[in-house]
C-alpha cells in the first residue's frame, strides 16, 4: 500500500518510528522542526503505514497524543 515517497520530514519521522522510537508533538518540533506532527502521522498512515496513537498526561495534567509503531 505505501505508494509515494514520504516528504524529507515524513521520512525522518518514519525513520524515527521504525526505529522503535515514540515521538510526541513537542520532541517533533525539537527534533524535526515540525509543527504539525498530526498532519505527517496522517500522511504517512494515508501511505500505509501502521502508526498507533497513545494518549498521555504530561506532568502539568495535559493530555498529549505520543505516536509508536508496533
Amino acid at each position: 500500500m505505501k505508494t509515494q515517497t514520504p516528504t524529507s520530514q515524513g521520512a525522518a519521522i518514519l525513520r524515527h518510528l521504525k526505529r522503535g522510537r515514540k515521538l510526541t508533538a513537542i520532541q517533533a518540533l525539537k527534533d524535526f522542526h515540525c509543527f504539525r506532527l498530526a498532519a505527517r502521522i496522517s500522511d504517512l498512515r494515508e501511505e500505509g503505514w501502521d502508526i498507533r496513537t497513545k494518549m498521555i498526561e504530561t506532568e502539568g495534567g495535559s493530555r498529549i497524543a505520543e505516536y509508536r509503531m508496533p
